[in-house]
């Protein structure tokens, strides 16, 4: 590695360190839908975003609600000390795609229907509001 990619990369590790984020990778669930539970809580308050997950009909809620949780606790390990209400906000959730399993499905007169199980990774980061 030459000496202006590996500065690059320290600096980029060294910003890392000081956020607190957690990641979700390979949820067996289509991207399209994820992200609607993901905007659902995009920029709100932590403990208030953990009580729409919780008492939401999807999913993908559940799923999130302890990729949040993981994403505070790394916050308060971070910092070491606990969240209090109203300090901890949801920066920034974004929902890329996984890579795709291709399955075929028998079809009528010996033809084949593909079918496309998608996959999707999460990841979550929370700030304070003064950080901001």
């Amino acid at each position: 590695m030459g000496e202006r990619k590996r500065l690059s990369a320290d600096k980029r590790k060294e910003e890392q360190k000081s956020i607190a984020f957690a990641k979700l990778l390979n949820v067996p669930t289509s991207p399209r839908k994820m992200r609607l539970v993901a905007d659902m809580v995009r920029g709100k308050e932590v403990f208030r975003a953990l009580g729409i997950l919780k008492f939401s009909n999807k999913e993908a809620a559940a799923r999130l609600y302890k990729l949040v949780q993981s994403a505070v606790a790394n916050w308060e390990a971070k910092n070491e000390r606990k969240a209090e209400d109203g300090e901890l906000y949801i920066s920034t959730i974004y929902v890329n795609c996984a890579p795709m399993l291709k399955r075929l499905r028998t079809a009528p007169q010996g033809r084949g229907y593909r079918i496309r199980k998608r996959a999707n990774h999460v990841t979550v980061i929370v700030d304070t509001k003064e950080n901001n």
